[in-house]
């Protein structure tokens, strides 16, 4: 059986639409499948539409979050309740292709364990976008010994292995893109060029974005630390130099101590320094605050289908 994990948050003008694609090409595969809709805290109607499309087809299983975790975790979720002897996970906007369901179960039957897609480039999408895209995955890779590939999505196979070997992971700070690349296994990827959304808008504001790349490059790389304690060290070695210069200036020689507004430049570029440096730390620090309080990662207001409709149950 394959299992299909789609994460939606307000998306109830794509579901429809996205269940009959998937079930179009699904039907056509000599595969039983299982999908997966993981409520992400949405404020529409989505919850009843996995409702109505659970009552109708007793494939559509319903994971309804108790309020909104974030993609990340919702994928997480739907992971650790899945049944298939391989896991798809895919977005419901329609953005990730069902056509290419097909191909990824083909990769696996051939023996790989997990089936990354490539997303060459996403019609519609600003410059803007782009150019940020491509500069955060060249500065994750430069900075950690996790390679992840540019234009890496969350549209990917994993077997049943693998997927266990996940559910092992605790962290909160989730970049799973970055989890799939240190967790090993026979890896192989599809390239493909994601259409422009069914309906709606993107839910990933700018502040997401922004907080999803600070996951990935404060989980799997300690650079910036060194580099805030590089700056300190080379910043005090000029400093210390700066107070030879004024002492010199002061007690050898007949002049006033000039430079005023020089030194007080340099104090506030050496305190800027400092508080970039205690922000930094301050960064992981509050990331180990959050891990050592072992919270649960998400919990479900209710799970709908299979019997487990109206039910509630913590994870």
């Amino acid at each position: 059986m394959i299992s299909i994990v789609v994460p939606v948050f307000n998306e109830e003008e794509n579901m429809e639409a996205f269940y009959q694609a998937v079930c179009a090409v699904m039907e056509k595969l000599p595969h039983s499948f299982e999908l997966i809709f993981v409520d992400d805290g949405s404020k529409d109607a989505t919850p009843l539409v996995i409702d109505r499309l659970s009552q109708q087809d007793s494939r559509v299983r319903g994971l309804i979050l108790a309020r909104n975790f974030g993609h990340q975790i919702a994928l997480s979720c739907g992971l650790d309740h899945a049944e298939g002897d391989a896991v798809v996970t895919m977005d419901g906007d329609l953005q990730h292709p069902p056509e290419l369901l097909p191909q990824l179960i083909e990769q696996w039957q051939n023996g790989y364990e997990v089936v990354q897609t490539i997303r060459l480039t996403t019609e519609g999408v600003s410059w803007v976008k782009k150019l940020t895209s491509s500069c955060f995955y060249r500065l994750m890779n430069a900075v950690s010994k996790v390679r992840v590939r540019e234009g890496g999505s969350d549209f990917r196979l994993l077997d049943r292995k693998v997927v266990q070997t996940f559910r092992r992971f605790p962290e909160r700070a989730r970049f799973i893109r970055g989890m799939m690349g240190a967790i090993g296994y026979r890896q192989t990827t599809l390239d493909f060029v994601a259409p422009p959304r069914y309906a709606g808008v993107s839910k990933f504001s700018p502040t997401k974005m922004l907080h999803f790349a600070l996951d990935g490059i404060t989980a799997y790389s300690k650079l910036p630390l060194r580099i805030a304690f590089y700056a300190g060290l080379v910043f005090g070695v000029v400093s210390f130099a700066l107070a030879l210069h004024v002492v010199y200036i002061k007690f050898l020689t007949d002049e006033a101590v000039p430079g005023w507004a020089t030194i007080a430049a340099s104090i506030s570029l050496l305190s800027g320094v400092q508080l970039m440096g205690l922000g930094i730390i301050g960064e992981y620090v509050g990331r180990i605050f959050e891990e050592v309080k072992q919270r649960p990662l998400y919990w479900l207001r209710q799970e709908i289908g299979l019997g487990g409709k109206g039910d509630s149950k913590e994870s």
